[in-house]
């Protein structure tokens, strides 16, 4: 057995035991960093983390307990990192060095984690594929002909091929959930302001941060350390008590489920049977699991008031930033230039559709603890599939999860199956405002029932 075959939970207790150091742990996963770079993972490599490592195996002699102390990780290149190189995904910014961590970054230095790097991800996380002009494309290892998603491709790449134990994530629209789905991962996405978005600060706060593990206790773990909320968040709040302890709750849940995908797209046959095994699973478990119909449809208004948002979103941060946008890549100029047309009438009309398609889809399932869905519509799909102006492309392959975001409700990714061409596929558990801890729960259920195989890509044995 090598490192990599532990959790991270288990790498910690046996830093914690003395079973091997933080030193040789860091060594093994940048040795596999460095063999495994053709799949896309990393952005760039902290030059200090053997130092760092040291740092948390002195700290460990002395008897220290930190959370996350020794454990090697790896912090999404949307969230800044101080004295180490923050691209945001843009070769616009390849030389930028932050003076401080964002708020969740900082949470999870001071946890003690090694930060071993930062993750590859699309440019300002605007695509739901991960490939910029700073490294090559982050693939699903299970497929390295294959986008792992995005925006949290990296994260996602790497903790399925053996290149992390467990890393850091965001998303605004699916970006921790598809990518999962794409490497037969956990990504769990929290309830709004569980996890503080700062320094930013917004009404909508559409997206978010979380974690991306191969074990629902994983996950748990880093979210336990990401969720405490920052002075003067708009929406902060703390779970009561720990998440990892939560997993052993049990209880019989209301679950909605539905395959529509509320476009024109005919839902994928592998994504319907994901739903269906899931299905099949809770109501062994003792749920009770009802079809209904899909809540709202995601017609052209909804999908033009999307793109708005996105293109204010990205028109902000590039107007803040970016001083050479001649380096930006062509969905983003594409972003911009629809930014440059619109009036603050546009950008409030869009905000205001959007809250009412959330609303419709929380209304139809109040009744219900847990909705059951697709991840994605589809396998991860081939590299070049997306040319440059793709935006109804990529909602017709990720539509069952922005409606998540802007509702601001908490929602997990889990394996559900790799198909027949060994392509992973993922199902989605949407919970209750503020109830992560009941999500997490069901979902280690889930992975007590036997949803999905402990399984791994060629890359993991090399």
């Amino acid at each position: 057995m090598s490192l990599h075959d532990l959790t991270a939970v288990r790498q910690l207790e046996g830093l914690r035991a003395k079973e091997f150091s933080s030193r040789e742990l860091t060594e093994h996963y940048l040795g596999r960093i460095g063999r495994h770079a053709d799949l896309g993972a990393f952005v760039t490599i902290n030059d200090k983390a053997l130092a760092e490592a040291e740092e948390a195996d002195a700290r460990l002699a002395n008897g220290e307990r930190a959370a996350l102390l020794g454990l090697p990780i790896g912090i999404k290149d949307l969230a800044a990192t101080a004295g180490l190189r923050t691209t945001f995904g843009s070769a616009a910014l390849q030389d930028f060095v932050p003076p401080q961590d964002s708020w969740t970054a900082g949470l999870i230095r001071q946890a003690g984690a090694v930060l071993v790097g930062k993750t590859n991800t699309s440019e300002f996380g605007a695509t739901c594929y991960t490939e910029n002009d700073l490294t090559t494309p982050a693939v699903t290892p299970y497929a390295p002909t294959r986008y792992s998603s995005g925006s949290s491709g990296g994260a996602a790449t790497a903790v399925a091929a053996g290149l992390l134990p467990v890393a850091h994530a965001s998303d605004s629209a699916g970006s921790i959930r598809t990518p999962a789905a794409t490497c037969h991962l956990v990504g769990m996405k929290p309830s709004r302001g569980l996890v503080s978005p700062a320094p930013a600060v917004s009404f909508l706060s559409a997206g978010t941060e979380g974690p991306i593990a191969r074990t629902v206790e994983d996950a748990a773990l880093l979210l336990d350390v990401m969720a405490s909320p920052a002075p003067g968040d708009l929406y902060g709040w703390r779970n009561e008590g720990s998440f990892v302890q939560a997993l052993k709750l049990r209880r019989p849940l209301r679950i909605a489920m539905w395959t529509n995908t509320g476009t024109e797209e005919t839902p994928d046959r592998e994504a319907v049977k994901a739903v269906e095994r899931t299905a099949e699973v809770l109501i062994g478990l003792g749920h009770d699991v009802r079809e209904i119909p899909l809540p709202a449809r995601w017609d052209e208004p909804v999908s033009r008031a999307i793109l708005t948002w996105f293109a204010y979103q990205v028109g902000a941060v590039t107007q803040l930033m970016v001083r050479r946008t001649e380096l930006l890549r062509p969905y983003t100029k594409h972003l911009l230039a629809i930014n440059e047309t619109l009036s603050a009438n546009d950008i409030v009309t869009a905000q205001t559709l959007l809250a009412r398609y959330a609303s419709a889809f929380l209304a139809a399932t109040d009744d219900y603890d847990v909705v059951l869905t697709p991840t994605t519509n589809g396998a991860p799909v081939p590299l070049g599939y997306y040319t440059g102006d793709e935006a109804d492309l990529m909602l017709k392959w990720s539509c069952p999860t922005p409606w998540v975001n802007l509702a601001g409700v908490p929602a997990i990714s889990l394996p559900s199956h790799v198909d027949d061409e060994g392509l992973p596929h993922g199902v989605h558990l949407v919970g209750r405002a503020r109830r992560d801890a009941a999500l997490l729960a069901l979902a280690a259920q889930l992975e007590s029932a036997g949803l999905w195989e402990d399984r791994h890509p060629p890359a993991w044995h090399e």
